[in-house]
């Protein structure tokens, strides 16, 4: 019998990085799309609570489908095991790309 594919999805989402698990990615039919499919979070300790996790569960409670577009996406790895999904602060450690002196915005 075939393993389970598990593919782990990093993408940036209003100024946060978040790194996602699911079954079913592929290209979407709406151009410029990734569809990610069967979302997994961890259900491993109801103990010990990860708050990153729990604001991912959050924002995706409910959702079959998320289209995620693909100048958003970081990066998608197949991986043999789900992680933990988590959100980190992208911060002030991206620099704005260089403009030319005297031009305004």
């Amino acid at each position: 019998m075939a393993a389970k594919k598990v593919y782990k999805v990093i993408f940036y989402n209003n100024e946060e990085v978040f790194e996602i698990y699911a079954t079913h990615v592929f290209p979407s039919e709406m151009y410029g799309f990734v569809e990610v499919e069967q979302l997994l979070f961890g259900e491993r300790s109801q103990l010990l609570v990860d708050p990153s996790e729990e604001k991912l569960k959050n924002e995706f409670s409910g959702v079959s489908r998320t289209y995620i577009p693909m100048n958003a996406i970081v990066r998608i790895d197949e991986v043999e095991q789900e992680g933990i999904a988590k959100v980190t602060s992208v911060g002030s450690s991206v620099a704005a790309f260089p403009r030319a002196p005297g031009k305004p915005d």
